[in-house]
């Protein structure tokens, strides 16, 4: 009776061991699934118009005609979205995980991941949308201690010289994309990983005078 006993007992156990890891498995897939979803309706965004206006603005200031940079801030920071468009293949060559400016948040923490503050004011410490010109390469205290000089060229971008706002690298940024979780935040610079930045940095040694272009989709 008693073996009995211990026998129904010990199936129970197994039998709630075993829902619970049915549970926690469909948790994670869910999960999974939810983050493909919504990767998937974030890579079906159309810059084809951006793209097209990038051309034209080139031609007409004389920047350089074979690659341009599109960052968008209307993607959550945890997916890349500093693409390296290729004028000549018309395509993306790279993409990378780029920060934004922390705002009123935080610096070094990822509090608005999904919505960034956009300002172009002193002091603000967020990032600026508009058209830039990536100017002199030169010594940076981040990353690789390499950074390049940005040159505002909109009204919402004016201040950014005078701001010090600069592309960079921080030990921070992830090279691989970390969604659901986001980037940290820093005072408004564009900051890409250590890895990105070297390739970025041998791109823009052979290119120069490349627009990087800010939006929010």
């Amino acid at each position: 009776m008693k073996n009995m006993i211990f026998a129904l007992g010990l199936a129970l156990i197994l039998s709630c061991n075993q829902k619970d890891k049915k549970e926690i498995a469909v948790s994670k897939n869910e999960h999974k699934i939810e983050t493909i979803i919504q990767k998937k309706s974030l890579v079906e965004i159309n810059y084809n118009n951006y793209y097209k206006e990038a051309a034209q603005y080139c031609k007409e200031n004389n920047l350089n005609q074979n690659k341009f940079i599109l960052i968008d801030l209307g993607l959550h920071s945890g997916l890349k979205r500093f693409f390296v468009y290729d004028f000549k293949k018309k395509e993306i060559s790279k993409s990378y995980l780029v920060s934004h400016g922390c705002g009123d948040n935080q610096w070094g923490r990822t509090s608005s991941k999904e919505k960034p503050q956009i300002s172009n004011e002193f002091d603000s410490h967020c990032s600026s949308l508009g058209k830039y010109v990536i100017l002199d390469r030169g010594v940076s205290q981040w990353g690789i201690k390499i950074n390049y000089i940005l040159q505002g060229k909109d009204k919402t971008n004016s201040n950014a010289r005078s701001r010090a706002i600069v592309l960079h690298s921080w030990e921070a940024v992830s090279d691989n994309e970390v969604y659901p979780e986001g980037t940290p935040e820093g005072w408004g610079c564009p900051a890409v990983s250590n890895e990105s930045m070297k390739e970025i940095d041998e791109l823009l040694q052979t290119n120069k005078k490349v627009l990087m272009w800010i939006i929010k989709s």
